[in-house]
């Protein structure tokens, strides 16, 4: 962010899909809890457990250089749990924590009709006084997660709750919207007066690139939450659908990646390598 002024974070469910997402030269990734859910099955609705995301972040910081955004939801219960979870993901390898401020067990942000309450403010402000008081690297960052557009709160309430953050001492302010374009996000981002940035997941709302949100000034982040999974699930419906309508493999298998480039992302040339070196 220093550099740049603004870094594209990447969501990623599995190493390959952040080995792949580094080759596209993205400044970071997101180990998405959405994403982890869907690779999983389940909806994104807090059942994921804590174990099962900090396993797949070392997974994932284990076999890329790119820093990693971990969404930890709402932390995982109250400032001791926040407490535990941050001290947990620092030593995975994470570089950054996302706490949002609705209640546990939280329902995804996007979904229809879902269940979005609020925690109470100065319940949140707890949470991340106690995630800054327990990072051992001055580096690693703390944001802040308001949900309060989301919850229809308006822009008083979340620009309320984004200063409350950062005097609590959010490194960063994440501002999300659901709706289908990015007035809200635009209207939040010129009222802001805080002096921390702000982070924005344009899922809902594509049309705000990279050249508006620099004209905004004061985002310094684009989290690119669930295109990850959704390019994966739309290439194998795709492929499987075809599969079985030609009834083999006959025409698909030209469409796809060769099997040795996946050879190649799992850096079987080294393995091979070593076997001769090392294996007598």
């Amino acid at each position: 962010m220093a550099e740049t002024g603004l870094v594209h974070i990447m969501a990623a469910h599995s190493p390959l899909s952040a080995i792949l997402a580094e080759e596209a030269r993205f400044d970071g990734l997101w180990a998405s809890g959405f994403e982890l859910s869907a690779l999983y099955g389940l909806p994104d609705m807090s059942l994921i457990s804590m174990t099962q995301h900090l396993d797949m972040l070392r997974a994932i910081a284990g076999r890329t250089t790119l820093p990693v955004v971990a969404d930890i939801d709402t932390g995982y219960g109250n400032a001791i749990n926040v407490i535990h979870a941050v001290g947990e993901y620092e030593r995975a390898g994470a570089s950054a924590v996302v706490i949002e401020d609705k209640t546990f067990p939280k329902v995804t942000s996007l979904v229809a009709d879902g269940r979005q309450e609020l925690l109470r403010i100065e319940e949140f402000q707890g949470k991340i006084k106690a995630a800054v008081a327990t990072r051992r690297d001055p580096d690693f960052l703390v944001i802040a997660r308001t949900e309060a557009l989301i919850a229809g709160g308006g822009e008083a309430e979340a620009l309320h709750r984004a200063q409350v953050y950062e005097d609590a001492g959010a490194d960063l302010i994440l501002i999300h919207s659901k709706k289908k374009d990015p007035s809200e996000i635009v209207s939040f981002s010129r009222a802001w007066t805080g002096t921390v940035p702000l982070v924005v997941v344009p899922n809902a709302y594509p049309d705000l690139d990279a050249g508006r949100v620099k004209a905004l000034g004061n985002i310094r982040m684009m989290i690119y939450g669930n295109y990850g999974i959704r390019a994966a699930a739309t290439a194998m419906k795709e492929t499987f659908r075809r599969i079985m309508a030609d009834g083999g493999i006959q025409n698909v298998h030209k469409d796809i990646l060769p099997v040795e480039e996946i050879f190649r992302l799992q850096k079987m040339d080294e393995v091979k390598a070593a076997e001769a070196r090392f294996l007598r």
